[in-house]
């Protein structure tokens, strides 16, 4: 993909969120750093379970560039036994609750699929993105609270579950079909009076090797619906994989790939790696200004 005069110009996209009131930008893409409070993340070096080590994770994600802070308190890797509603509010909301404390002011994006639990949070914490893995497939209340509490949120595109996505992913048309399932769940959302929406087309998400490359080399057919579109590619298996590298030699792989969803079209990449990846959005910027 080149950068040309024109790339990014021919539709006019929503390049913003209301975030309780207040408004998030991405005429710059933005960087949302992950921090996992799970006992069984895929990589090692993007989880934590205690408190002082998660604080002074998320200063240094701040410190390096990071405009969100995604935490999440399940694990959605391939084939990883999804932990209870129970367990998850239990790891979740202290570590929200303890981030908004220390850091009042940084915006936070909630990974999960469960309206209850997003609810609870918002009701302790407040103005929260909601970055829902199954783009409301796994709970059919998940729109419905969306609407009913205004926040954003991450439509991510799914096919099956965490458990099974991996096992025989199908596509007609990995383009077509994702765009498909936007379609009809924007609409839907849009009809219940959603009004912030992020798309975010769900590398690895029940797509095998050759689909998320395919994905990765049309990423900018998204543009059509006009919203922000995240990415998360971070140390992912179609990278590690594909080098015959483990996830914690991925970082490389993974700044490459974030570098050519910038060029596709990403307004938010979702990274373990905050400097890296805000490292290529300030090149990407760059490279872009010398277009106009």
């Amino acid at each position: 993909m080149l950068i040309t005069q024109s790339a990014g110009r021919f539709l006019k996209r929503k390049n913003s969120i209301n975030l309780g009131g207040r408004l998030i930008d991405f005429s710059v893409p933005a960087v949302m750093g992950v921090l996992n409070v799970t006992p069984d993340s895929f990589y090692e070096g993007g989880k934590t379970q205690d408190e002082r080590e998660m604080l002074s994770m998320v200063e240094e994600m701040l410190i390096e560039g990071a405009d969100i802070i995604d935490i999440g308190a399940v694990s959605t890797r391939p084939g990883a036994p999804v932990a209870s509603t129970k367990t998850e509010l239990e790891r979740l909301l202290p570590a929200v609750v303890a981030v908004r404390k220390a850091f009042p002011e940084i915006a936070i994006s909630i990974d999960t699929f469960r309206s209850w639990v997003a609810l609870r949070v918002i009701e302790e914490v407040g103005p929260v993105i909601i970055n829902d893995i199954s783009g409301g497939t796994l709970d059919p209340k998940m729109y419905e609270t969306i609407a009913k509490v205004q926040m954003p949120y991450v439509l991510c595109h799914i096919q099956g579950n965490p458990r099974n996505m991996q096992d025989d992913p199908q596509y007609e048309d990995v383009i077509k079909d994702i765009s498909n399932f936007f379609s009809d769940k924007v609409k839907q959302l849009t009809k219940m009076g959603v009004n912030d929406i992020i798309i975010d087309p769900g590398f690895g998400f029940g797509k095998n090797m050759l689909h998320n490359y395919d994905l990765m080399n049309r990423l900018d057919s998204f543009k059509v619906f006009q919203l922000p579109v995240l990415v998360g590619l971070s140390r992912k298996s179609m990278i590690w994989r594909l080098l015959s590298i483990k996830p914690e030699d991925a970082l490389n792989g993974t700044t490459v790939l974030n570098t050519m969803a910038l060029m596709g079209g990403a307004d938010i990449l979702r990274v373990h790696d905050v400097k890296e990846a805000a490292e290529a959005i300030t090149l990407f910027e760059a490279l872009k200004s010398t277009a106009k």
